[in-house]
């Protein structure tokens, strides 16, 4: 038997049986999962000490007036929080929509209903902040829009079909690569469109087209929300996901721009920035610092 194929075979059934586990997983109450995310916080930040470099490079250069000591408890409450994560995305995989809603507070969904009966579509900007999956899971029931999510693809093929499927649970279509968004949305110009992305996503040293100032230190954007925002006539809102306790979070969304076309240049990509810095400095556990969001600038 070739090698080849005994490679082939043997990941094909180790996806099978990881697939298996993570359903087994996800149907223990939460109360065990949590038990279980407490456990794995030990083992992620005291044994492998999984990314503490660019987390704490990353919170320190945040942060240059905070001490040791301070920078240290928001460095836990991230690791805590993104091992809960972790345990809530697995328990995504089977948990009912009526189940999920109930840990949701929608504030004022009904903004959404306001611009669709006048016809206008509406980009909605948030971070990786709280649990983004849970939202763009659930954000869909509730849409008359036609709804897209940006993703960005991701480089394991199996969890790439594995997330794709699992953010499908509730929708049968939607999810777009964000290289492709603004083409898909030019073909659906004529129908009222509601488009999810996250706004803290790092370009490539290519792609960099502008530096702002991000968290106390030069940071490269993509101008790609701007640039749909104003070519479209998008409705342009921020999309802030609060972490209330754990397993319940509150979602509200603000207003940025209903006028892109009268924008300056650039101005869209600022509101949205300062946005997403303002939610961070408030909560700052709540935010992914594992994401090598500096890798091609920097400055204090």
């Amino acid at each position: 038997m070739p090698l080849i194929f005994q490679i082939t075979t043997s990941m094909i059934i180790f996806n099978y049986l990881l697939t298996a586990f993570i359903w087994l997983l996800s149907i223990l109450p939460f109360f065990i999962l949590y038990g279980i995310s407490d456990f794995l916080y030990i083992i992620m930040y005291y044994i492998i000490g999984y990314r503490k470099k660019v987390v704490f490079e990353n919170l320190r250069y945040t942060f240059p007036d905070k001490s040791e000591k301070e920078i240290k408890k928001i460095a836990h409450k991230f690791y805590r929080n993104l091992c809960d994560l972790i345990v809530e995305i697995i328990k995504a995989k089977t948990i009912s929509s009526d189940a999920l809603l109930k840990r949701l507070n929608y504030k004022n969904i009904d903004i959404l209903d306001k611009y669709y009966n006048e016809g206008r579509s509406v980009l909605a900007i948030c971070g990786h902040i709280g649990n983004w999956e849970w939202i763009g899971i659930t954000i869909k029931l509730f849409l008359k829009h036609k709804g897209f999510a940006v993703v960005k693809p991701l480089t394991s093929n199996f969890w790439n079909k594995y997330m794709t499927k699992l953010r499908l649970r509730f929708a049968k279509e939607g999810l777009v690569p964000f290289k492709q968004i603004f083409r898909v949305l030019v073909k659906n110009k004529n129908f009222t469109t509601f488009t999810m992305l996250a706004g803290d996503q790092t370009p490539t040293k290519s792609e960099i087209e502008y530096l702002t100032s991000f968290l106390n230190q030069d940071t490269a954007v993509f101008l790609g929300t701007e640039k749909m925002a104003k070519s479209l006539n998008l409705v342009v809102l921020f999309l802030n996901i609060k972490r209330v306790k754990r397993g319940y979070y509150e979602i509200e969304f603000s207003v940025l721009t209903e006028e892109p076309q009268k924008t300056e240049n650039f101005e869209i990509t600022e509101m949205h920035v300062k946005a997403l810095e303002n939610v961070i400095l408030t909560h700052p556990d709540n935010w992914l610092w594992s994401h090598r969001r500096w890798k091609h600038t920097r400055k204090v």
